[in-house]
């Protein structure tokens, strides 16, 4: 089935595109600098997608969000503006050297981030990394305090296993505070994983999950074949060894004649494939030019039915159901 507009959904109070644009590619002096930025950003909104996904690290100490700061200048209500705290900031001036979860480092991490994004408000603000050091009720009460201020809209968090967001929501109704609408792990046709337990979790508590590397680093993209060097200039290209084993080529491969039999590209099944499961409430897909954002906005067109999904779990099996273990079980 396909769709001749952008499907929205729900993420806490707000209303995503169903597929939203990831901006860790963005930085000043790389090779997607201010003026690229502004080009993807342009060609994203053009499209169709209003969320940004971009965190305090990426692009360098900052330099993402700088850059969609200053793209969005002007503009900033067209957009739902998502980034990230709790990845190592130590090398920017003044940075807390505490426990990234504590009140005072969240503190100074939404102040850069608000700075540089040149904004009063996040809209989504997210625990990038746990700590593995701070309680999560100190960490949750921290953000529920810039709610309450109006400094950030909802809260989120990524990179959490199912127990520790089970235990984030327990905290949250105990003690009163403002709780995780959404989560962001990896998630692709080639990483199942989160099917196991996180994404049933996220089933039972409400919570909206919003996948990244949805494209596994371009291998869903097709633009990586068996026995070639990776293209110049891709993520791929600059790390050592086999870009795949055969078993995943091979799975590669089906899902090329899988789209071409039903007149798709592969992104457009890499995207709407997640998007298919109704806590999905947007897809993070990274894009380094314009005509990138434009196809992975494309591919929210592509709705698959039963039989889609039953096929795509012979090229691609689900992960096997896992019981989510209490927060601290030993084992």
């Amino acid at each position: 089935m396909f769709s001749d507009s952008m499907p929205h959904r729900p993420l806490g109070g707000l209303s995503v595109s169903i597929v939203g644009l990831g901006c860790n590619n963005f930085s000043p002096g790389g090779r997607v600098g201010a003026a690229e930025t502004r080009s993807v950003i342009d060609a994203a909104l053009d499209a169709g997608i209003n969320l940004l996904d971009t965190a305090d690290t990426y692009g360098g100490t900052g330099g993402s969000e700088t850059l969609i700061g200053e793209a969005l200048r002007g503009r900033r209500d067209a957009v739902v503006l998502a980034t990230k705290f709790g990845s190592d900031m130590s090398a920017a001036p003044g940075c807390p050297a505490g426990p990234r979860g504590s009140r005072e480092y969240i503190r100074w991490a939404l102040e850069g981030s608000l700075r540089r994004l040149q904004t009063d408000v996040i809209d989504l603000y997210q625990y990038h990394w746990p700590d593995g050091i701070t309680p999560i009720a100190d960490t949750l009460g921290a953000l529920d305090e810039l709610v309450a201020e109006g400094k950030v809209r909802f809260i989120g968090c990524s990179n959490v296993t199912a127990s520790a967001l089970a235990e984030a929501a327990a905290v949250a109704a105990r003690e009163g505070y403002a709780s995780y609408v959404s989560l962001q792990n990896e998630y692709s046709l080639l990483n199942r994983e989160m099917e196991a337990d996180v994404l049933p979790e996220c089933d039972r508590l409400g919570v909206s999950v919003l996948p990244y590397f949805p494209l596994a680093n371009g291998l869903l993209t097709g633009k990586y074949r068996r026995g070639e060097d990776a293209p110049a200039g891709t993520r791929m290209a600059a790390r050592d060894g086999a870009l795949a084993d055969a078993p995943t080529f091979a799975r590669l491969e089906a899902l090329s004649g899988y789209a071409a039999e039903r007149g798709l590209a592969m992104v457009d099944v890499a995207i709407g494939a997640l998007t298919a499961h109704p806590r999905i409430a947007s897809v993070i897909a990274g894009a380094t030019r314009p005509e990138q954002a434009r196809a992975n906005a494309r591919a929210a067109r592509w709705t698959p039915g039963s039989e889609d999904l039953a096929a795509l779990d012979e090229i691609f099996p689900p992960a096997a159901p896992r019981a989510v273990r209490p927060a601290g079980a030993a084992g």
